[in-house]
């Protein structure tokens, strides 16, 4: 007996879930950090040549999908890279990498991604071309600039590009976004204090550099208490002091490393012109030599407008759950980049409440939820569809 329509699709479904699970628990397994994604790139590459794509192979992996007559053209990330945590999971899928783990979803963004590109290369409802972004090293910052700088974007067409990443805690498959800003930058500093060591017993007689530093970490503090406006979102924050003191020893050198988030481009101006002069002030003020080395690794995610609006009006057509006007965001995102350069929209999509699922990102117990992949993967296929229809309005 045949099977009715709608027990065919649900075997469908099923098929393709389960195959995304197999592809997300194998990334898993073994993740690679970033610029060392070859067998998660290989994997990628394979799987969509398997299944009909055009793929070019450089920083990334890039997958192109084309149907119809148009030649209009969006594009669609997912990020390849690990983190340098050991995971404590104890699931059965967990890294069996020493010191490595996918503890921020990015398995479960790649089974996504390729998910849709499946179903889009076997039902291609779309009039055009769709560019499947498979990017190197997010976590550090690095990997959208590198695709950039082998000018992707001009080199495939792209007009417009979309991310989809996931957020534990948040209920399993509420999709937010905003128009505007919607990730913070980061940059990261460091300030370097000289001065002359000596005996712990005749501070007098040298330079007391740990003073000086707390002097400084003190100072620092208040930039976005009385530098910025309320409500700036920005953060200023001293991740580590490090010194070449020991007992009995007063220390002729303190490094302190720290961490900066802005919303906007000019407060994080105005956070670096800040840090300068009290560091300059306290140059003079205690006789010794600083240097201040100021590098912004991410800049602000800021979404376009029309991007946004359509992304969630593809979003309510999926879920329920859709925040079309979230709070920014206090982390930051490597696709910020790719927005600098075309434009396009970051959206967040609930990892669920419970267990390993609400960690939080980069915690050694989380785990993407699997539940989630179907319902990013239809996001993803709704949205070439939408953006690609044959008849725009």
């Amino acid at each position: 007996m045949p099977l009715e329509g709608s027990q065919q699709g649900k075997l469908i479904c099923r098929s393709l879930h389960d195959e995304m699970m197999a592809f997300r628990h194998d990334f898993h397994r073994t993740p690679e950090l970033g610029f060392e994604e070859t067998r998660t790139a290989a994997r990628i590459a394979e799987a969509l040549q398997r299944w009909g794509l055009t793929v070019h192979r450089g920083k990334g992996v890039i997958g192109i999908l084309a149907a119809g007559a148009s030649t209009r053209t969006i594009a669609l990330r997912a990020e390849m890279d690990a983190l340098p945590i050991q995971e404590t999971s104890g699931l059965p899928h967990a890294s069996r990498v020493e010191g490595v783990m996918h503890a921020c979803g990015h398995d479960g963004h790649m089974a996504m991604l390729l998910g849709a590109a499946k179903q889009l290369a076997e039902d291609p409802t779309f009039d055009g071309r769709v560019v499947f972004v498979f990017q190197p090293n997010e976590e550090n910052g690095l990997g959208a600039k590198a695709m950039l700088d082998e000018d992707v974007v001009k080199r495939f067409g792209i007009e417009e590009i979309y991310a989809l990443h996931n957020l534990p805690g948040a209920p399993l498959g509420e999709i937010s976004t905003r128009s505007g800003l919607i990730c913070s930058s980061e940059s990261l500093f460091e300030i370097e204090i000289a001065g002359q060591g000596g005996h712990a017993s005749m501070p007098h007689v040298g330079g007391d550099t740990i003073l000086v530093g707390a002097e400084v970490v003190q100072a620092l503090q208040s930039i976005v208490a009385r530098k910025l406006a309320p409500g700036a979102g920005a953060v200023v924050s001293v991740t580590e002091f490090i010194t070449n003191g020991g007992r009995n020893i007063l220390p002729s050198r303190v490094l302190l490393k720290g961490d900066a988030r802005a919303r906007s481009p000019q407060d994080r101006e105005k956070i670096e012109q800040a840090m300068r002069r009290i560091v300059a002030g306290m140059e003079c003020a205690e006789d010794v030599k600083i240097r201040v080395g100021f590098n912004t690794e991410f800049v602000e995610t800021i979404n376009n407008g029309a991007c946004a609006a359509a992304a969630v009006q593809t979003a309510e057509r999926v879920t329920s759950r859709v925040i079309g006007d979230r709070q920014p965001m206090p982390f930051s995102e490597d696709f910020a980049h790719f927005l600098t350069a075309v434009p396009g929209c970051f959206l967040l999509i609930g990892n669920g409440t419970e267990g390993a699922h609400g960690k939080p990102l980069h915690a050694s117990e989380y785990d993407f939820n699997d539940d989630l992949l179907m319902i990013g993967a239809e996001f993803w296929t709704s949205l070439v569809s939408d953006r690609l229809a044959s008849r725009r309005v």
